[in-house]
């Protein structure tokens, strides 16, 4: 495919940023335009876009010959051949066959008779000398129906052609015969109505060759008259009879060259005339597109650059085989892992924080202050349990006899059992730290990856030594229970004594309620237990403080919807439906009273497994109490029994050692609470961290050969290629934009003209018209004979070779002389017909001619006197 020199200029500028693109691994945004022809009948449209590609295969003859749309995708390939999309997998190599198809399947879909559709042709045609582009070939307008034509065949006809040039990255190539009308161009309105600005229109002028002799379109192409904002280019396609001979593009281009030079209106504007000036200037638009595009892409180049530069850094000098090399990369990742241990666990920031969920030094910090807290609040409050082993102590130490004083062996066996009862949470306390600090090593350790060896190593180092360290901290919060088991320290400045026991109430326990009416929490949370209509799908803003929870419609807290009592409340776990993925407490009262209107209890949702423990120490803290686990044996009805059964004696001393294991227990919670924390940091995770600093790099070292430890992963490789690549290929791409961006040059949109005619070109009556149109009439004859300057009367013979006498007469100013075809002055404004006015070029102005013709007739009367008197002296009468 041969005959574009324009479009093989740009191939390679395109190809280059492709190639450097693809390699990058980004999709270059390059959309070239569409290039639509539109125009009537046999204007020439499918020969312009065949001399556009440079190929014969488009079907030809004479009446509407395109009688459907055909989309000509271009595509750069390094073969040629031609594929249409209603026959895939079929390469067509002969281009006359490609014609032949196009033939056969309008046929197929339209008729044999003139009849036109609206379904497109796909025709795709590979070549290395192309760019990728697509081309519109669209049918001729007309008014007449013809054939199988339908009776609004213009109006289809319209609006098919309205679909493809109403976008915005079409350009529309306005077809129209230099033997027609050119104000009555429906090419042109169609280009005016989709393009308002003109700013992607080009006037095309075919069949400069076929005009009336005598008849020019020299003022059109020179965009004197009806002018575009984008200008007009004449061409001279191959009429049939050079089509049946099989002449080739270049020599038509070459007899099209040769006309516009050797024709006398044209010669002048030779090079800016014909189908290489056309494809010149589709190029250049080409060439703007570009040139919009690549700041883009700059842009979008420069930030990929820029997010390469720091990782690519230290890959620039990287030998994988240097062992000094490796050491250092070592012991620079075992500085960065002590970083992160630390950042991760103090809190002293990082580049990476979490946002998502509570990690490291932050989940710690929750489970010690309400996680373990509420643990151990959940296995100590059991009033009704202590009260049935406080009762069973006391008559098991009386025997039977009755004892007269309360027995300080039953506050001893009870302290003693409910001490024992703190172990559990606080191992569990243990537990849970080591795995949030175990899960901080692992996601501190994935920056080792470019080593997994390392990286394995390292993990099951520190894991080992946590291990290691787990069992130490049990044993000695073991230690910590025992010594509070070894010795009751009844002399407490906290602990209430007897005397003040026997005066305490029942309530006293409850005395971490009076906190004042403050707010301990606000959040949403939904409620579970309602039906959908009554609004239980739907989430709340509730505010709990030390006497109350109350919910809102949202956080504004101006829609109050309820406020719920806390006095007597308790709180409990509700098991997580199948389908269900909230997190699901309840509060409820033991006396089995309704919580909230006709509900035994309200059953509160949270998104997560923390939202609800955070919820739940918050109550706590207001005083609402988990239910307690009670085996349901002979033993409650015992207790119940004992409970009713007891004298008041009894019922007195249960009630003095109740107050006073509740005294010593909170001197014992108090310090388990304070010190299961400490012990967990400073055997734990400060010695962790110590390690971490000072022992970590000489275990790896005694752990094996350094250099497999440092063997870098595959994928770590093909990752520093690959990056390595893409930062090459990446600058590679820029400098190219440099070079298309500095070897080619955009043009300037041209200025906005006057394009009011376009709106009224079928007006006779605005453009000077009499009669109907005649071919070429919008045209001027050339080279019109000159017109004398000045009227002047004809001169008188002589008589006798005597010279006549001169006329007598006032000198007058000449008029101002009229011009042909030398262009000084513009062309009228309104066209007329050739030769229909008093001279070829321009008339002086009205009041000028008259006062002339006053000044001729003068001249003429005084010619008329000048002879009669003549005549008299000869002798002759008038």
């Amino acid at each position: 495919m041969s005959g574009n020199m324009g479009m093989e200029q740009l191939i390679p500028i395109v190809n280059k940023l492709q190639d450097a693109f693809t390699q990058l691994g980004v999709h270059m945004q390059l959309d070239l335009p569409q290039i639509a022809v539109v125009g009537g009948q046999s204007a020439g449209k499918s020969s312009v876009l065949e001399n556009f590609v440079g190929r014969d295969f488009l079907p030809r003859g004479s009446g509407i010959v395109t009688r459907r749309p055909l989309i000509l995708q271009l595509i750069n390939n390094p073969h040629e051949y031609g594929e249409f999309l209603h026959k895939k997998g079929e390469k067509f190599t002969n281009f006359d066959e490609i014609r032949k198809e196009i033939e056969t399947d309008t046929d197929r879909v339209t008729g044999l008779n003139k009849g036109i559709s609206n379904l497109p042709i796909n025709l795709r045609v590979y070549s290395p000398n192309v760019l990728n582009l697509t081309l519109i070939d669209l049918p001729g307008l007309t008014k007449v129906p013809i054939g199988d034509q339908p009776a609004d065949i213009e109006m289809q006809i319209r609006n098919m052609i309205m679909t493809y040039i109403t976008k915005d990255s079409c350009l529309i190539l306005a077809v129209s015969p230099a033997n027609s009308d050119l104000a009555n161009s429906d090419a042109l309105k169609l280009s005016k109505e989709a393009d308002p600005d003109g700013l992607r229109t080009i006037g095309v002028i075919t069949k400069l060759d076929l005009m009336d002799e005598g008849t020019d379109a020299r003022d059109v192409l020179e965009n004197k008259l009806l002018p575009l904002r984008r200008g007009y280019v004449g061409v001279v396609n191959r009429s049939q009879k050079d089509i049946d001979g099989k002449k080739d593009i270049k020599q038509a281009i070459a007899a099209e060259r040769k006309f516009f030079l050797s024709h006398p209106a044209y010669r002048h504007v030779a090079d800016r005339m014909g189908t290489p000036y056309l494809q010149r200037v589709l190029n250049q638009q080409l060439t703007n597109h570009i040139r919009e595009t690549l700041p883009s892409l700059r842009d979008k180049l420069q930030k990929q650059l820029l997010a390469m530069e720091k990782e690519v850094d230290q890959y620039k000098h990287f030998r994988p085989d240097d062992p000094s090399i490796k050491t250092k990369a070592m012991l620079q990742m075992i500085q960065q892992l002590q970083n992160d241990i630390e950042r991760s666990i103090e809190g002293s920031g990082s580049a990476l924080i979490n946002t998502n969920e509570l990690s490291g030094g932050a989940k710690i910090n929750r489970l010690f202050h309400e996680r373990f807290p509420y643990e151990i609040v959940r296995m100590e409050f059991d009033e009704k349990e202590l009260r049935r082993e406080i009762a069973f102590a006391i008559r098991n130490i009386h025997g039977i006899r009755v004892g007269l004083f309360t027995p300080d062996m039953a506050f001893d066996a009870i302290v003693k059992g409910q001490i024992g009862r703190l172990k559990e949470p606080s191992l569990k306390c243990v537990d849970l730290v080591v795995q949030e600090l175990t899960n901080v090593v692992r996601a501190c350790t994935q920056k080792m990856s470019r080593y997994p060896r390392l990286q394995e190593e390292t993990e099951r180092i520190i894991t080992n030594h946590i291990r290691e360290r787990e069992q130490i901290v049990k044993e000695n919060i073991l230690l910590l229970n025992d010594c509070e088991l070894a010795y009751m320290n009844t002399n407490h400045e906290d602990f209430i004594g007897f005397a003040n026991a026997q005066q305490t109430s029942e309530n006293t326990a409850k005395s971490g309620r009076k906190l004042g009416n403050q707010v301990i929490r606000k959040g949403y949370m939904s409620i579970s237990n309602l039906g959908f209509m009554k609004g239980g799908s739907r989430d709340y803003w509730f505010v709990l403080t030390s006497e109350s929870l109350s919910w809102f419609k949202d956080e504004e807290e101006r829609d109050k919807k309820y406020m719920l009592m806390l006095d007597g409340l308790k709180i409990k776990d509700i098991e997580q439906g199948f389908m269900s993925r909230r997190h699901v407490f309840a509060l409820y009262n033991p006396d089995q009273k309704n919580v909230y209107k006709d509900y035994k209890e309200l059953q509160l949702g949270v998104e997560t497994q923390d939202d609800m423990d955070s919820w739940k120490a918050s109550f706590l803290r207001a005083g609402v109490y988990p239910e307690k686990v009670s085996d349901n044996s002979n033993g409650e009805e015992g207790a119940s029994e004992g409970s009713t059964s007891m004298d008041p004696q009894l019922e007195r001393q249960v009630e003095t050692i109740r107050n006073l294991v509740d005294s010593y227990m909170k001197i014992v919670t108090k310090t388990t609470r304070d010190l299961v924390p400490k012990a967990i940091m400073l055997l734990m995770i400060n010695n962790t961290k110590d390690f971490i600093m000072g022992e970590l790099l000489a275990h790896l070292y005694a752990s094996g050969d350094q250099n497999a430890m440092m063997e870098e992963s595959p994928e770590e490789a093909r990752k520093r290629e690959e990056m390595l690549r893409m930062y090459h290929a990446c600058k590679e791409a820029l400098k190219i934009i440099g070079d298309v961006a500095m070897a080619t040059v955009s043009t300037p949109v041209p200025p906005p003209i006057r394009d009011e005619w376009l709106s009224t070109g079928q007006d006779q009556s605005r453009i000077g018209q009499t009669g109907p149109p005649s071919p070429g009439g919008n045209m001027k004859r050339p080279n019109p004979p000159p017109s004398h300057p000045q009227r002047v009367p004809p001169p008188v013979p002589g008589v006798g070779g005597r010279p006549a006498p001169a006329v007598p007469s006032r000198p007058t100013p000449a008029p101002p002389s009229r011009q042909g075809n030398s262009g000084a002055l513009p062309p009228p404004l309104i066209p007329s017909r050739p030769g229909s006015g008093p001279g070829a070029g321009g008339n002086p102005p009205l009041p000028q001619r008259i006062q002339q013709a006053a000044m001729n007739a003068a001249a003429g009367a005084a010619v008329n006197a000048a002879t009669s008197e003549l005549m008299s002296s000869f002798g002759f009468k008038k």
